[in-house]
């Protein structure tokens, strides 16, 4: 459980049957703000520049912020990143040191993001297309059905916080023998997912071509379209998607499973990636 992560409130807490309420103790999750700010030179003058602020729960911060840069466009690769440094004297603030300029009209379209939807911050309708041409490995890799149960399981085993909270979403990645690679916490969806897809990219895994995403809550078109921007080939979800996740996953060959949760889940696109699957013509 990372540090900072959850914090102890007293509560009133009353029950059915008229009976008086009692003082208790809740540990809560942590909601706080986190800049991200990138440096580089141009023309051989240092500059830094503020990216984005983002409401986050504390910890893994270095990964969420490679992965947001990363998984917006903001930057290239995971190779156009030097380092990552703290900035205690600005609060809660993460600097990006990058070996190349990055344009400036990238960075006007993030400036706020709330814990509940990243794509809130971008400043117009047309930041939220995909800047990156991205071909994904046509029908493979391929996850047995009977894997895919398993999932939910297996990743709440790791969600320490949201245990001692109930109050946090959970992003993994998982290979295509359905090994929980990693998996992290975050009381926004996006964060979770930009912070195991920027870990994957800091401890030098850049090929993402072999993993499949999993998310906690419901398959939104941000995330698939974070999922698409690191090159991953297909996403599962606890929670139903939305209509325009299900448009964008079809035009990018992307497979996308809702509802995986009791012993069922459907598939909205990418259906060859599944074995065992059935012919659709949807």
């Amino acid at each position: 459980m990372p540090e900072g992560s959850i914090q102890d409130y007293g509560v009133q807490r009353y029950h059915s049957g008229g009976s008086a309420p009692e003082f208790n103790r809740d540990q809560l999750a942590v909601e706080e703000p986190l800049e991200i700010r990138v440096a580089f030179r141009r023309n051989g003058v240092a500059v830094t520049r503020p990216v984005s602020v983002t409401m986050r729960t504390p910890g893994h911060d270095p990964a969420l912020a490679v992965g947001f840069l990363f998984t917006e466009g903001v930057i290239p690769s995971p190779e156009a990143v030097m380092g990552v440094e703290t900035s205690p004297e600005r609060g809660a603030s993460i600097v990006v040191h990058l070996n190349r300029p990055v344009a400036l009209k990238q960075l006007e379209r993030h400036f706020f993001a709330a814990s509940s939807c990243g794509i809130c911050g971008k400043a117009s309708l047309e930041a939220v297309k995909l800047n990156r041409d991205v071909i994904l490995p046509e029908g493979r890799p391929r996850w047995r059905a009977a894997g895919l149960l398993k999932i939910p399981e297996r990743v709440q085993e790791a969600q320490s916080t949201f245990h001692a909270t109930g109050g946090l979403h959970a992003a993994a990645l998982l290979g295509a023998d359905h090994e929980v690679w990693t998996v992290r916490e975050d009381i926004g969806r996006h964060n979770a997912v930009d912070k195991v897809i920027g870990h994957a990219l800091i401890t030098g895994r850049y090929d993402l071509s072999g993993a499949l995403l999993f998310v906690s809550g419901r398959a939104g078109f941000e995330l698939v379209q974070k999922a698409i921007m690191a090159s991953i080939p297909a996403m599962a979800a606890v929670g139903a998607p939305s209509s325009l996740a299900v448009d964008l996953a079809r035009r990018y060959g992307f497979t996308l499973v809702g509802f995986l949760r009791n012993g069922r889940f459907n598939v909205y696109s990418g259906f060859a990636r599944i074995e065992d699957h059935v012919p659709c013509g949807v």
